[in-house]
């Protein structure tokens, strides 16, 4: 049985769940955990000095429930996916190959989770298209006014240094280039991967 754990990390509305979705549909035996899910209540996440609710950190997540489906992925796989019904409970895993995409905006800053990633990439588009994104969109709570540049997108610079000082494997994408230009370039670096593996596995 061979792995891969492909990370799709990036700036906020950058295009990762876009990018995860795509792969998870074109990988054959995939699987996602998006880190946005393990957000912690609101009423525990605590306010900086200006009053605004700081979701942009890692202890505004449940890491460790994270991890642990990391863990429970990495362990067995197919296993995973049965559990999901994902694929057939009579199948095989013998000679399979494996894919698990983690998504989310503080996956590289995690050093346990960071560490375990075979491939890295990383979607960035400049600030004011951006802020725009953002605008656009309607979160649970809502963004409070000036929360974008009072408190998003410094976190995002940042977050962005911290993680340059963790790793330099990574594999930076120009979310301003054609969605399907993106999607594409990032899939055929995957399924290179994947053909190494198969060759190896084979010889």
């Amino acid at each position: 049985m061979k792995t891969i754990i492909v990370g799709v990390g990036g700036v906020t509305n950058g295009g990762k769940s876009t990018l995860s979705q795509f792969l998870h549909q074109k990988i054959h035996n995939s699987s996602i955990i998006a880190q946005d899910t393990y957000f912690k209540d609101d009423f525990v996440v605590p306010l900086d000095s200006n009053g605004f609710k700081q979701y942009d950190t890692l202890d505004a997540l449940h890491m460790e429930e994270m991890m642990k489906e990391v863990y429970s992925w990495r362990k067995d796989p197919h296993e995973f996916l049965r559990r999901r019904g994902l694929i057939a409970k009579d199948s095989s895993a013998d000679d399979e190959l494996y894919i698990l995409i983690v998504e989310g905006f503080l996956i590289f800053n995690h050093r346990p989770l960071n560490e375990m990633f075979d491939m890295r990439y990383f979607l960035e588009i400049p600030y004011d298209v951006c802020k725009k994104r953002r605008s656009m969109r309607v979160y649970a709570p809502p963004d409070p006014p000036n929360y974008f540049d009072g408190y998003v997108w410094p976190m995002y610079l940042q977050n962005r240094e911290e993680m340059e000082r963790i790793t330099s494997e990574i594999v930076f994408l120009d979310g301003l280039k054609p969605k399907d230009e993106v999607l594409a370039a990032v899939y055929e670096d995957i399924r290179k991967e994947i053909a190494r593996l198969q060759g190896k596995a084979a010889s």
